[in-house]
């Protein structure tokens, strides 16, 4: 910010900064894309996210002691009284923007910002009437606001914070600027404004007067009052027009005037800026989705309660930490520090590693106890018996220990030969399964939101809270690295006590321990373990798909005649509205929308190549993206190790990335060329894959207990034809492909909360017709259709729904008052206990295999899960037992009305190996 500076000036009392809430809101809605900001129920957040940005920006930068916002509740303010046009023209607040205010409210409720509001009035009064007692009270006033009425208030105590570009950059009027940008003073800017006019407020000015010509007049005359008492002295027309309009510049003055004495429950001396309520912040920044880290350190960098000088920061601070370090660098320090504090009780435990293709190495480990002891080590520098006495303590399942995100620790570990059990807590997973909508589980972020407590990257050594023996003299950064190690150890340990009765109180206790926990030291092993490549044929593909995309880009130069960016949305917009006048598609921002629906809605709508041609360039450009990217991962053993997530689907499903291995197209040809990619690898003898058929289905089934559905599975007959034959009242022979086809799509349109318009464009029907095929089929299935109407009203009563095994997702806004919010919230309640139930129960069956074997003491192993499928390394001789072994385990994984079905395939590669 230019000029920008900190502190409080000579003498003053203090530096308020007033902000206009309403006008900076409106700003940060118009500054950032509202098609990039919004939430899975769907509300914009646009204006939030750059309110919230500016916000720790301003505050960061103007260092004030006293902070409130001021918003308008209504235009039926005295000025409409005195003037009924005022501000008529103005058109309604965008659809996107309705209900943001609200967020950003509940946004300074959370930081205990006074907002201030009067039905009478409008902000710009509130911001006249604190500025004008601040500053004869001894105050320094800064004014955020993107209404140039408040430049009336600028004095030399009094500067107004006016936006040049979004909400990012500002100009900073003094007394002299405008001067220097108006041509008069700040008490003479009321009388240029009423000259002027303000199309904005619908008050009209002088035809042909602008602000040079008013402030030529006012500088002459003195002032709007001297003006219109010698308004025939100014000649000529414009001095007619002047005359003639003498009543409406009046007027305006009158309305242009701030109010400076308007009531208000709030003193100065009352906004004085208080620490944040830093859980409320945190959970509301996790339910907008806003996962930018760089925000969320900046805005908690200028919280009152974090200290002044964020670079000051000891490594702990709040409540309830009493660590006192040993650095466990002399041989025998580690195998008697043990001893001493870790034969008993739980212990936390955090870790530093480094990863690299697959490959994980642990630099330093923190271990800490509830009384206060802590300790660090080196695990490249133990002595012998020190490491086999921390590695027997770790193996050892009576030791119980808490991590955070036990899976990578588990992975890195197991780098240097060590196996951790007696894992009771993982502070992320148990985050995870209280708040499953939450977008970051950082150590850091959950030490603030559940302890009050600030982990910091510089240590304290003489705070008095770590107090180190004669190490203490060690270089100082590695002393700080090994302090914040322990007191992340101590965080962690302090997190697993909190959450486990809180996980308890939920009944999620066991769903972590017997579910989650297991879980992930299993995906610890698959990630470790890999899949062989075929790197030859990635090559090659690489190739096809390349060679491909250059194709399309000249077929789609042929097409328009000339040469373009395929890639630019603006040039496209210009080639495919414009210069080709294909029909309009939907109006965004930037133009209209082309995006693939759009394409392919132009596909339909015209008979012109070009939309054809974009689609399969998107197409092949993403099949060459997905090829170059897996290229990439093969590690040096020939594998790819991907990393599979299990914090990231709030229904409890796995995901993968590094590489994403769930967007290979399953039933493209392209997409079945690339899984050719994964192979068996050396020294066993085929891939194995099984998935659950149409698990969804039997889940919805079991959970309805509808008896036409229960039916339809239990006659062994193809699920969708029989469906089908319900639906349309036919014999299953005369179901044709399209019926199927219908039937389908509304099956698993309804386990996924599909709505009548959802179905309607995946089917290419109207949206009566699709309602119409919802009807007939819950007329004839009345157990699905009291099940979902009965799960949303569940939910909208506990504010969450169930799983089988009892994970929950929490759904505040099935009770908002935004429709688009409500709706999306139903949809995501029909659909979660449905999903969640088959992740909970594919979850299951990968324990149960993966136990089964290892009973049996097979060399066989356990390489992915992706979907509802689960893909094995069969070692030579082993392939009957295994298959037999996945076919009982996961057809027995969980006892549903409908029993499960499992599909199995054996091959050479992933794409032979299906079925």
């Amino acid at each position: 910010m230019a000029g920008s500076t900190t502190g409080t000036g000579s003498g003053s009392k203090g530096r308020l900064l007033l902000m206009d809430g309403h006008s900076m809101a409106y700003r940060a809605f118009y500054a950032l894309p509202e098609e990039n900001f919004s939430t899975v129920t769907g509300q914009s957040t646009n204006a939030v996210y750059g309110f919230t940005s500016m916000l720790a920006n301003i505050l960061r930068d103007e260092a004030p002691t006293h902070f409130a916002v001021a918003f308008d509740v209504s235009r039926k303010t005295f000025r409409a009284g005195i003037y009924p046009e005022y501000k008529a023209n103005r058109s309604a607040s965008p659809e996107g923007f309705r209900g943001q205010v609200e967020l950003v409210s509940e946004l300074l409720d959370a930081m205990k910002v006074p907002h201030l509001r009067s039905p009478e009035y409008e902000a710009d009064d509130i911001i006249a009437t604190l500025a004008t007692a601040a500053g004869a009270e001894g105050y320094e006033v800064l004014i955020l606001t993107g209404d140039r009425d408040s430049l009336q208030l600028v004095n030399d105590n009094v500067t107004v914070l006016y936006p040049t570009k979004g909400v990012s950059e500002f100009t900073r009027y003094t007394p002299e600027k405008v001067f220097e940008k108006y041509g008069v003073t700040p008490a003479q800017y009321p009388d240029l404004a009423a000259l002027r006019g303000d199309p904005s407020d619908n008050l009209p000015g002088i035809p042909g007067v602008g602000e040079k010509t008013a402030a030529k007049w006012i500088n002459l005359y003195g002032s709007f009052a001297e003006l219109v008492a010698h308004a025939e002295e100014v000649k000529g027309k414009i001095g007619e027009k002047l005359r003639a309009g003498l009543d409406d510049v009046k007027l305006n003055r009158e309305l242009t005037e701030l109010i400076r004495d308007v009531e208000l429950p709030l003193a100065v001396g009352d906004l004085a800026r208080q620490p944040y309520d830093v859980p409320a912040t945190t959970l509301l920044l996790d339910t907008l989705e806003f996962r930018n880290q760089q925000l969320r350190d900046r805005l908690f960098a200028a919280d009152p309660g974090a200290g002044t000088d964020a670079a000051e920061a000891a490594s702990v601070s709040g409540p309830g930490v009493d660590i006192h370090g040993t650095l466990l660098t002399e041989p025998g320090s580690v195998a008697a520090w043990l001893a001493e504090h870790a034969a008993e009780g739980r212990v936390g435990l955090a870790a530093d590693y480094t990863w690299s293709l697959g490959e994980g190495h642990v630099t330093a480990v923190g271990l800490a106890v509830p009384d206060g002891p802590a300790a660090w080590l080196d695990p490249t520098s133990l002595a012998e018996a020190d490491e086999q006495a921390f590695a027997a303590w770790l193996a050892d399942a009576t030791r119980p220990k808490a991590l955070h995100v036990a899976k990578q620790v588990q992975r890195a570990f197991a780098e240097h030969g060590w196996h951790i059990e007696g894992i009771e807590g993982d502070s992320a997973l148990a985050a995870y399964l209280e708040k499953p909508g939450r977008r970051t589980f950082g150590l850091d972020v959950l030490a603030e939101e559940y302890l009050g407590r600030t982990l910091g990257s510089s240590a304290a050594a003489d705070s008095g809270q770590l107090a180190f023996g004669d190490e203490a003299s060690e270089d100082d950064q590695a002393a700080a690295a090994a302090e914040l190690l322990m007191v992340q150890a101590r965080t962690v340990l302090d997190l697993a006590e909190l959450f486990e009765t809180r996980l308890a109180k939920d009944n999620a206790l066991a769903l972590m321990r017997d579910l989650e926990l297991p879980v992930a030291e299993l995906l610890a092993r698959m990630e470790r373990v890999g899949i062989a490549a075929d790197r030859e044929w990635l090559g090659q593909l690489e190739i096809q798909f390349g060679a491909a995309v250059q194709q399309a880009v000249k077929e789609a130069h042929h097409a328009v005649g000339h040469e373009f960016n395929l890639g630019s949305p603006k040039q496209l917009q210009e080639i495919l509205f414009n210069e080709l006048g294909l029909p309009k598609t939907k109006k965004i921002k930037t133009g209209w929308t082309t995006d693939a629906d759009a394409l392919t809605w132009l596909a339909g709508q015209t008979e012109h190549e070009l939309p054809v041609i974009l689609l399969r360039h998107r197409d092949q450009t993403r099949l060459r993206s997905t090829v170059e990217g897996l290229i990439k991962t093969v590690a040096a053993d020939g594998r790819i190790h991907t990393t599979f997530n299990q914090m990231v689907a709030a229904t409890g499903r796995l995901s993968s990335t590094d590489p994403n291995l769930q967007n290979i197209p399953v039933r493209t040809e392209e997409g079945r060329m690339i899984r050719r990619a994964f192979v068996v690898g050396e020294g066993y003898e085929t891939l194995l894959t099984a998935d659950y058929s149409q698990i969804e289905l039997r889940v919805m089934a079991h959970l309805s207990e509808d008896e036409g559905l229960l039916a339809a599975f239990a006659s062994g007959e193809d699920l969708h034809t029989t469906v089908g034959s319900y639906v349309f009242d036919v014999e299953p022979g005369s179901v044709d492909a399209e019926m199927r086809r219908k039937v389908k799509a509304m099956s698993y349109g309804l386990a996924y909360g599909l709505s009548a318009f959802g179905l309607s464009q995946q089917l290419d029907i109207e949206t009566a017709e699709a309602r119409r095929l919802m009807d007939t089929y819950f007329e004839r299935f009345g157990g699905v259709r009291d099940y979902l109407q009965r799960v949303v009203e569940e939910a909208r009563g506990t504010g969450y729904t169930e799983t089988l095994l009892g994970r929950r997702r929490y759904l505040p806004d099935l009770t908002s008052d935004n429709r688009q919010r409500r709706e999306m919230a139903e949809r995501m309640a029909l659909n979660a206990p449905i999903q969640g139930s088959a992740a909970d129960i594919v979850k299951i069956a990968m324990l149960k295999v993966d136990a089964a074997m290892r009973e049996a003491e097979l060399a066989s192993r356990m390489l992915l899960q992706v979907h509802d499928e689960i893909v094995l390394e069969v070692a030579p001789g082993e392939r009957q037992r295994v298959e037999e072994l996945v076919r009982r385990e996961m057809a027995g994984a969980y006892p549903l009305r409908a029993p499960l079905d499992v599909s199995v395939g054996a091959g050479a590669n992933w794409e032979d190996a299906g079925h």
